[in-house]
């Protein structure tokens, strides 16, 4: 480590009145270097060292510098003064020249010390208030208390984070994931009408699958107690006073609201006078025909227990064979009418996407009973409009004709031609593309069965 070099005061130098001055005459200094110009006698050479190497020593104890100086190597008493210097910074004794000489803060001072050995904190003193301060210590916070406080939203914050909400709803319809978002909500009780309201009027642009889960989600937060009958009652009493406006999106929004009316009487969430109490007090026209609607299925012979099915069974809830009966009205009435696109449209109200390939078995097999080429050409021109509007996928056209190839042996009972027809049936559709070459290849064809000789037993060859 580097040091500060002291300078050297030369030998013909006096301390007079605390400053060195020369005690030569520089005028005679090589004849006579004992003269002085005040005719006083010199000092001997060791005197003047002594009293440098001392005020050094003063100086480096009363001002020490961070680096250790450079002391004249040839005298003993500077190398213990050079010792006693390296002693001194190692010494946590205070260096200003006051006080008792005491180390600082009693020992406990400078970076990185953890205090006194030995010494204990007050407890008032220890105690940690920060949650993130790893000697935080919840059980011994007795002195403040801690309440969340959860803001209130805007009308216009609740909208925009309750119809994801729904429109999610729609989709996995778990009415307790609904029910657990709303009440994580800050919903005020002048908006709380408008959350059913809002579900109801995304319901009415829906198709009945989504309206019957709605009509499940109102029965279910009522009864959870998310929603209040008079909220309810509120949010009904709202959307007749919209229904001029939402008629103008649906045409048969006042039918579609009375019958949510109906369902909610049925499933007790609303009393069973809320109609005749509006019927009569309702000015708009729109309000008084949702009513109407509502009354006239409650009047109905066991009309509240006929209420489950207001909406119909749709998709994938409705039993297979009523599925399967459908398909085959559709078809039927496709080839006395030929209107494919009413075909389209009836096949699309199922919303059962995951179940066309039972289209695509009814058509084929329909196309081998009925038999004739008018009939076949049909019902290719039917699958070939479905398949290129991708209202049936590929999977679900291959699905269908792989069914129909494994239940020809059966329908062969029935109908002695059904391979002939079913090989001419395989020509249109790999000429209109509805089968690959490949698929057209797998299409069973049964050879002539001929007797081979008597000494066979009269079996038959295949």
């Amino acid at each position: 480590m580097e040091v500060e070099s002291v300078p050297q005061v030369p030998t013909n130098l006096v301390q007079e009145n605390g400053d060195f001055v020369n005690d030569r005459d520089d005028g005679d200094s090589n004849n006579n270097p004992g003269a002085l110009t005040n005719g006083t006698t010199l000092a001997s050479d060791t005197a003047i060292e002594g009293r440098i190497t001392k005020k050094a020593k003063r100086r480096l104890k009363r001002s020490p510098s961070k680096e250790t100086p450079i002391l004249p190597a040839d005298h003993s008493t500077t190398n213990v003064a050079l010792n006693n210097v390296l002693k001194d910074r190692r010494d946590r004794k205070s260096r200003s020249g006051k006080g008792r000489g005491l180390p600082k803060k009693g020992g406990a001072g400078g970076k990185g010390t953890w205090g006194k050995m030995g010494e204990l904190y007050d407890e008032n003193d220890a105690d940690c208030y920060d949650i993130n301060d790893p000697n935080y210590d919840s059980e011994n916070q007795d002195d403040y208390t801690v309440k969340t406080v959860i803001p209130v939203l805007s009308d216009e914050e609740v909208v925009e984070m309750i119809e994801p909400i729904f429109q999610e709803f729609f989709e996995h319809g778990d009415t307790d994931e609904v029910a657990a978002c709303l009440s994580d909500l800050a919903i005020s009780e002048t908006f709380s009408p408008k959350v059913p309201a809002l579900v109801v009027t995304l319901a009415l642009e829906k198709k009945a699958t989504q309206r019957e889960l709605t009509s499940r989600l109102i029965s279910d937060l009522c009864s959870k107690r998310v929603i209040s009958e008079d909220t309810l009652r509120a949010a009904f009493e709202k959307l007749m006073s919209d229904l001029p406006d939402l008629t103008l999106d649906t045409p048969d929004a006042p039918m579609i609201l009375g019958q949510f009316i109906a369902r909610a009487i049925a499933d007790d969430c609303l009393p069973h006078s809320f109609v005749q109490s509006y019927k009569s007090n309702t000015e708009c026209e729109h309000g008084r025909k949702a009513l109407e609607r509502a009354h006239s299925l409650l009047s109905v012979n066991h009309g509240i227990h006929r209420m489950d099915n207001v909406w119909g069974v749709g998709g994938g809830i409705r039993p297979v064979k009523i599925l399967i009966k459908k398909m085959v009205l559709l078809l039927k009435e496709y080839l006395s009418s030929g209107d494919v696109q009413e075909a389209i449209r009836c096949l699309q109200e199922l919303e059962v996407p995951h179940f066309h390939h039972e289209l695509v078995y009814e058509s084929v097999v329909m196309a081998l009973e009925v038999g004739g080429e008018n009939t076949t050409a049909k019902m290719v021109k039917l699958l070939k409009e479905l398949y290129s509007t991708t209202v049936i996928t590929y999977d679900q056209l291959v699905a269908g004709f792989e069914r129909v190839f494994d239940a020809l042996p059966d329908l062969v009972l029935d109908v002695p031609y059904a391979y002939q027809i079913m090989e001419s049936f395989g020509d249109l559709c790999l000429k209109e593309k509805l089968m690959s070459p490949q698929m057209r290849d797998r299409v069973p064809s049964r050879g002539r069965k001929r007797f081979v000789s008597e000494g066979d037993g009269g079996r038959v060859k295949e």
